[in-house]
């Protein structure tokens, strides 16, 4: 009795496979087979070809890189470079030969997401894209938020400002009254706005909102 074939795979997380290989014939079958899976995949035959692409796109850059570690003109690590010389933090995966080893495992402390050794198998590799895609995506949501927030305190006036710090510090309204000698009732104005601007409703989370990472 033949044994029951498993259902089609999870549906791949949205965003874009910036594919590089100074190979027609490989860059072919990459894109090819991550279409397959459900990828949106742009292929470029050069590092050049991709810096273009990047330089002329809008911030953020949703996405990930599939690099080769070995083309002309320029290697997949200093492509590399280049991408976190621009300030892409986007996740990077290398394809590398057994003597690429070495020049991938550098990569990987520069950040790089995975490398794989050819010859690859089909699903892992998309599967590992995917992967890739899912962290991004991640990374792009915490960033909005991060973007989000600094708009936020940005559009606090200066005396805002002092009231906000006061406030998540747990101070009464009274005690920041005497601290920047104003009226009660003015502090309570200014901690309404505070809690408006911020799109909170406490002193607890005024006080989260100061403690989340800035980047």
């Amino acid at each position: 009795m033949n044994e029951p074939r498993p259902g089609p795979g999870p549906v791949p997380p949205a965003g874009v496979v910036y594919l590089v290989d100074d190979e027609a014939v490989v860059l072919d079958a990459l894109g090819f087979l991550l279409a397959s899976h459900g990828l949106d995949v742009r292929p470029h035959g050069s590092g050049p070809a991709l810096l273009a692409t990047v330089d002329a796109a809008p911030r953020p850059l949703p996405g990930v890189f599939l690099l080769d570690i070995r083309m002309e003109p320029m290697s997949g690590p200093r492509l590399h470079d280049e991408l976190i010389a621009r300030g892409l933090r986007n996740p990077v995966l290398f394809l590398s030969g057994h003597g690429d080893i070495p020049m991938a495992v550098e990569a990987l402390k520069k950040g790089a997401f995975d490398f794989l050794e050819k010859p690859y198998v089909d699903n892992a590799l998309a599967d590992r894209v995917a992967q890739a895609l899912a962290v991004d995506a991640a990374m792009q949501r915490q960033g909005a938020q991060v973007a989000e927030r600094q708009a936020r305190l940005s559009s606090l006036t200066e005396r805002e400002h002092e009231v906000m710090l006061r406030v998540a510090a747990g101070k009464l309204n009274k005690v920041i009254a005497d601290e920047l000698h104003v009226s009660v009732r003015t502090v309570e104005v200014h901690r309404a706005r505070v809690y408006a601007k911020l799109g909170v409703r406490s002193a607890a989370e005024v006080a989260t909102v100061l403690a989340a990472p800035s980047a």
